[in-house]
């Protein structure tokens, strides 16, 4: 970087006074300065700009290998269930073919999920529930609030202190 001390400096703004003139240097001076104000947020914002990119990078790997291993175990998983599935069908096959008195046909229609048709279950007819919507069933009614002195109106702080405040 550029090294300027404060002897350069000094002569610097010497130079400054006499070619600009007083009246105009602090005017300069003040362009200056936001100049360079911008100049260093603008380098700011494209340091940031880079950390963040970077860091968008490093979530995509993450991402990825999070990716292949839901894969791997998505993958893992079936292959457990096909197996199980398999020993499953294996053990109800020997089963029947082991009970001489029960019926083949019963049995295997039982064996498959594919065979369950979704349309013999019989649903609740639907009921309207009893509400009106427009009646409110938890307010107190006014009659027990005027009977017990509870207030009616909701009345703001000022309010209450302007409507009892002794009258001059």
């Amino acid at each position: 970087m550029i090294d300027i001390g404060l002897s350069k400096m000094a002569l610097i703004g010497a130079v400054a006074l006499v070619v600009i003139g007083p009246e105009k240097l602090p005017r300069v001076a003040r362009t200056l300065g936001a100049l360079i104000g911008k100049a260093q947020r603008y380098v700011s914002d494209v340091k940031a700009e880079v950390n963040r990119s970077m860091e968008l990078d490093e979530l995509k790997k993450m991402k990825e290998s999070m990716e292949t291993a839901v894969h791997d175990v998505e993958k893992s998983v079936h292959a457990t269930s096909n197996d199980l599935e398999k020993d499953w069908r294996e053990a109800t096959d020997f089963g029947s073919s082991y009970d001489s008195g029960a019926s083949s046909t019963s049995a295997s229609s039982y064996d498959s999920y594919d065979s369950y048709d979704s349309s013999s279950t019989v649903a609740p007819a639907y009921r309207n529930p009893d509400k009106n919507f427009r009646l409110k069933r938890g307010a107190v009614p006014r009659w027990y609030k005027a009977r017990t002195g509870m207030r009616t109106h909701v009345q703001s702080g000022a309010a209450r202190v302007a409507r009892f405040r002794p009258k001059r």
